[in-house]
């Protein structure tokens, strides 16, 4: 839903498995199926975060990578089935150190975990955020018991949600069954749905958004909707929502994204003439606050109601790798997300 740049907010799975990125030894890996038509440089900058982008297309002009055994550009589109030998220096930032941040622990048995990630935490360390995520907090509470499927630096991360996206996120606790969760993901077997407040009244109480994303061709930060079949950029992508409650200028939906694209969700809500509440992104506003519901407001009975995009990923439903059950789990809605409900409910109510 979405957010891939990374797949991020659209709990798009991985794309690869790979070894611990800090080996200096080569590393051999498949493009899947999610990735095609995605940029060579782009690609290996969604699995090795702590490298540039640049330094990804230096080590790709120099040759150290190589596609079906051959040298090739940054710009290549990589295809289902690529074979990739990678050779990269060490990063120069050391694994993920174990960190005492409380965590919200949904479910968990032996063999994963649902976690209810909460806003303003970035999932895994990457360029600008190399302490304070979840993967530090993972390590400190599971300690070796993660997987190590994507390396050290994503121990025990399946699929992933935007820093500003708080809810479910699902944890694997041994390789086979990150794999497995993985493939779940890749032929779009996990139920994910997810709440949102949009800037905006949708026309109706139930549809879908069936429109073609890609990225914008001036903003490297932004996904952009394209209705051009013939796009080769583009990427077919479908979400169904459902009207849970409405206001003025206001509504409160239900989204359940069918595939999964970056930003999938915000994007689509946007291209429909609502985006999602203090979306800087796909609604120019970083925030919410009450006098932008109550005109003429005291300066001092003024607050912002919610900082950051008013996304969650409200429930998670997934088939057990091991004992081949149904696990469903929801994390209520945060605090943030309530405070504008109740605001909404009593300056906002339809007339």
């Amino acid at each position: 839903m979405s957010d891939v740049s990374l797949p991020d907010d659209d709990d798009l799975a991985e794309e690869a498995v790979l070894p611990s990125p800090r080996s200096r030894e080569p590393l051999d890996m498949l493009v899947r199926i999610k990735a095609e038509g995605m940029r060579l440089d782009q690609y290996l900058h969604m699995h090795f975060q702590d490298f540039s982008r640049s330094g990804l297309q230096k080590a790709i002009e120099a040759g150290t990578i190589l596609v079906n055994g051959k040298p090739t550009k940054a710009s290549y589109k990589v295809r289902r089935n690529d074979a990739l030998h990678i050779e990269l220096p060490e990063p120069t930032h050391d694994l993920p150190v174990p960190e005492d941040i409380p965590l919200d622990v949904l479910y968990q048995d032996e063999f994963l975990a649902v976690v209810n990630k909460p806003a303003d935490m970035v999932v895994h360390p990457a360029k600008g955020n190399w302490s304070g995520t979840l993967v530090n907090a993972l390590q400190f509470h599971f300690r070796e018991h993660l997987s190590r499927e994507n390396g050290g630096f994503r121990a025990g991360i399946v699929h992933r949600l935007d820093k500003d996206t708080s809810g479910v996120i699902l944890i694997a606790k041994d390789d086979p069954t990150h794999r497995e969760l993985g493939m779940q993901f890749e032929t779009r077997k996990v139920f994910k749905e997810y709440v949102a407040i949009t800037a905006g009244e949708l026309d109706r109480d139930t549809d879908y958004i069936e429109g073609r994303i890609k990225h914008h061709p001036h903003d490297r930060e932004k996904m952009v909707v394209t209705h051009d079949p013939a796009d080769p950029d583009a990427k077919d992508a479908l979400s169904y929502y459902e009207v849970l409650e409405r206001f003025r200028g206001y509504t409160l939906v239900r989204v359940q994204p069918r595939t999964g694209r970056t930003h999938q969700i915000r994007v689509h809500l946007a291209s429909a003439g609502c985006p999602v509440v203090a979306d800087r992104l796909y609604g120019g506003r970083d925030s919410l606050r009450l006098s932008d519901l109550v005109p003429g407001l005291p300066p001092d009975r003024d607050g912002v109601l919610i900082g950051r995009q008013a996304l969650h990923a409200f429930r998670l439903r997934f088939r057990h790798p091991r004992t081949a059950e149904w696990i469903e789990v929801e994390a209520p809605l945060p605090p943030d997300m309530r405070r504008v409900l109740d605001a909404l409910r009593v300056h906002r109510p339809l007339r």
